[in-house]
C-alpha cells in the first residue's frame, strides 16, 4: 500500500471552496479505486495549511489513478474549480507506507 500525502497552501480567504474542491476529490478518488482519508483543515495555528491524504493498493495502481483521472471529466472539472476560485496557492505531494500494529514487517516494495 501507498498512501499520498498532499500539504496544501490555501488562500485563509476561500477556506469555503478548498472545501468544497476537497470533498468533489474524496469522491473522485474513491470511484478510481483509491481509499481516501479526508481532508484536514485550518483549526487552530496557521490559517492557510491543509492537508489531504488517500491510499493506492501499489505505486502502480496511483499513477494508474493519474492517468485515468487526466481523462476524466469530472477530475477536469474539479481542478478547473480550483483554478477558477484560486482556492490553492501551491502544495506538495509525499508519498509514505503505513505501518499498523500487530501487522508483520513489510519489505517496503511501493509497487
Amino acid at each position: 500500500m501507498v498512501t499520498c500525502h498532499l500539504r496544501y497552501v490555501i488562500d485563509p480567504y476561500k477556506l469555503q471552496e478548498f472545501e468544497h474542491y476537497g470533498r468533489l476529490w474524496i469522491a473522485l478518488v474513491n470511484r478510481l479505486g483509491g481509499q481516501h482519508h479526508g481532508y484536514f483543515l485550518p483549526s487552530e495555528g496557521a490559517n492557510n495549511i491543509a492537508l489531504a491524504m488517500f491510499s493506492f493498493p501499489s505505486l502502480a495502481a496511483y499513477e494508474d489513478y493519474r492517468q485515468r483521472a487526466a481523462a476524466d471529466p469530472e477530475c477536469q472539472a474539479a481542478f478547473g474549480y480550483a483554478e477558477q476560485t484560486r482556492c490553492i496557492l501551491s502544495y506538495e505531494r509525499s508519498f509514505f507506507r503505513p505501518v499498523f500494529s500487530g501487522e508483520a514487517a513489510q519489505t517496503g516494495d511501493l509497487t
